[in-house]
């Protein structure tokens, strides 16, 4: 609990035991009122002077004006009809005052939660200088810098591990447990615990511009967008409060008016302002202004905390109502990491193959040289090749230790005049000519994301209705990828360009009020994540574009977050529309009984207070997020 936590619990605990007390004590008269007026002012006196500061600034219908208006009118009126009847005007206070600390403590803990995410944010960065570490502020390390980061520090700028080897605890960005591992070489992104060894790091962002930094920011400014049903209740109170305000003001005058000059009956005054009373407590509208903004700063909290940030609760009202999700193939289904799968009608043994493609792709950086490279696994002496020509859109020639090498596409071949054998597999196919004779060709293909498929069918129990795939790959590679995960529909040989019209397309197509999520890993589909209704980067930490582009940004490359994302957004909702349903339904059966004189004040606490508490202890839930 905080400070003014703690304070407001000892003013509920004293005035709780005045009031108890006071039954026991013979007083009448104006002593019983002064003895009754300390409880009440303990427990009340920042309402009453939150009321009186609206009304001098022209903001009069709150909650706070409510309270006071009735509390304050609960006691003229026993002073009035000299009943000494203080009780229910001071436990109008109390209860509603446990209310509002009930509230406070549950938001504390919502945000405790994202300040669980929250201790990503680094305090010092180390420098080394005159063989010492010295500790710097990070805002002040350029890029290009060596830190060195201790056991059980935060690494605190993104950057290139250039000495050290240990194990990171990326639970803070990924919500996983599971320890990573690390060595030179790597790349390393801020907000993770180094665990082990001692890793030096040669920077690659400013702090302001680090992931950090931005995770951070994306969390802070996350209230900031507001959901259509925050706009609606904001609207709401907006008119509701003076609206309520007016009709216990009716209720107080015009049915004794009536009697009185039109019935010829007792005007019966107090009956009817203790029932305009009763009615202003029971018209509150907190369960309302408090619940359903706590409910989408709980929900956002508790995605945060799994792994998944949200931009805001517009985005996590978007994102319940997906029922086609779009997923970029490379990266995203698949690890965009390529690999020799099979190598078919070659004339000499597969080493020696794969050393003459490895070799003669020496010179090129290309994913596919790389996994060429990859795949021979010994270190590649440039001095044994020569004569390197890269044909754009064919692959390579070469001299390899005196033999002419050809390693490419069917165009290549056809282009050299050398028959080729087509492959029965789907993937990249490297044809290989060895002195202008086939030798045979390398099958390489890229590697599908182990919970890819499961992810699919996750989605589809969770309620999508259609799931595409979008890729520039060829329409072998594509269709096998496809008919692998189960997805729906995949078009295939598509530019960046392609990508923003196959989205729009799909737009025009889905039901009117579902939403079309686009989910890429955030490095070249920044434009299509800015078109789909909800745009989901994975795995993109390190991505600018991703964090910019993208609505949710998932923190892991794990495709199973994509439905845990849906499954808490739809759990949110559902939160917040019981909360409105209960809330509004309760206030208005209330309200009826109050005008009608069957409710009372113990009632309409209830109606205000009681109905507060459920609420939000029903909006809390959306803190608590089960694992797939």
């Amino acid at each position: 609990m905080t400070k003014k936590q703690k304070i407001m619990l000892v003013r509920i605990l004293i005035a709780a035991l005045l009031l108890v007390g006071l039954n026991f004590v013979p007083a009448e008269g104006w002593l019983r009122f002064v003895l009754y007026l300390i409880p009440y002012l303990v427990i009340g006196y920042d309402i009453l002077l939150k009321a009186f500061k609206g009304i001098r600034n022209g903001q009069v219908f709150d909650e706070c004006f409510l309270m006071a208006v009735a509390t304050i009118g609960a006691i003229a009126l026993a002073l009035y009809e000299r009943s000494g009847d203080y009780t229910e005007a001071i436990a109008v206070m109390l209860f509603y005052q446990i209310g509002e600390w009930f509230q406070s403590y549950a938001v504390g803990k919502s945000r405790r939660n994202i300040s669980e995410l929250m201790d990503i944010r680094p305090d010092y960065a180390n420098m080394e200088r005159d063989g010492k570490l010295e500790k710097v502020d990070p805002y002040d390390v350029e890029i290009g810098s060596t830190i060195v980061v201790q056991p059980g520090e935060k690494v605190p700028l993104d950057g290139i591990i250039v000495e050290g080897n240990s194990t990171l605890n990326t639970s803070a960005l990924t919500g996983e447990s599971l320890p990573k591992d690390a060595k030179a070489g790597d790349e390393i992104i801020s907000g993770c615990i180094n665990m082990t060894g001692v890793l030096k790091i040669r920077t690659t962002k400013e702090f302001g511009e680090s992931t950090v930094s931005k995770i951070l920011d994306l969390v802070e400014n996350a209230s900031s967008r507001k959901s259509r049903s925050e706009d609606f209740i904001s609207r709401f109170a907006r008119v509701y409060t003076p609206a309520v305000c007016y009709a216990a003001l009716a209720l107080a005058f015009l049915p004794p008016l009536v009697r009185m000059l039109f019935m010829g009956l007792p005007a019966d005054w107090g009956t009817w302002i203790y029932r305009a009373l009763t009615f202003l407590v029971i018209s509150c509208p907190c369960a309302l202004v408090i619940s359903i903004p706590l409910s989408f700063f709980a929900g956002i909290g508790g995605a945060g905390n799994a792994g998944v940030l949200v931009k805001g609760s517009n985005y996590l009202e978007t994102l319940s109502r997906t029922k086609t999700v779009v997923f970029d193939k490379t990266g995203t289904l698949t690890k965009g990491v390529f690999e020799v799968n099979a190598i078919h009608h070659n004339s000499m043994e597969e080493e020696k193959l794969l050393e003459y493609a490895a070799l003669a792709e020496s010179a090129s950086s290309h994913p596919i040289s790389r996994s060429l490279q990859n795949a021979y696994g010994k270190a590649i002496d440039r001095s044994r090749v020569e004569n390197i020509q890269e044909i754009s859109g064919n692959g390579v020639t070469a001299r390899v230790d005196g033999v002419e090498v050809a390693a490419g596409n069917d165009k290549l071949m056809e282009r050299l005049g050398i028959p080729y054998q087509n492959c029965h597999l789907a993937g990249t196919i490297i044809h290989m000519a060895i002195d202008g004779a086939y030798a045979g060709h390398i099958v390489i293909s890229d590697i599908v994301k182990p919970h890819a498929r499961e992810a699919v069918q996750t989605l589809k129990k969770a309620g999508v209705t259609k799931t595409v795939m979008l890729t520039g790959d060829a329409a072998k590679v594509a269709d096998k990828v496809a008919a692998e995960l189960g997805i729906d529909m995949v078009y295939s040989e598509l530019l960046p360009a392609d990508k923003v019209k196959k989205v729009e397309e799909l737009l025009k197509e889905k039901p009117e009020k579902s939403a079309l999520a686009f989910v890429g890993d955030g490095i070249n589909d920044a434009p299509v994540l800015g078109r789909a209704d909800i745009g989901i980067a994975m795995g993109a930490m390190g991505s600018d574009a991703a964090i910019e582009a993208a609505d949710v940004v998932l923190m892991d490359d794990d495709p199973m977050k994509i439905a845990k994302a849906i499954r808490i957004s739809r759990k949110c909702l559902r939160i917040v529309y019981q909360n409105i349903v209960f809330a509004i339904g309760i206030k208005l059966i209330c309200l009826l009984l109050g005008a009608v004189g069957i409710a009372n004040m113990w009632l309409a606490i209830f109606a205000d207070v009681g109905v507060m508490i459920l609420a939000v202890l029903n909006a809390i839930r959306a803190l608590f997020i089960k694992k797939l």
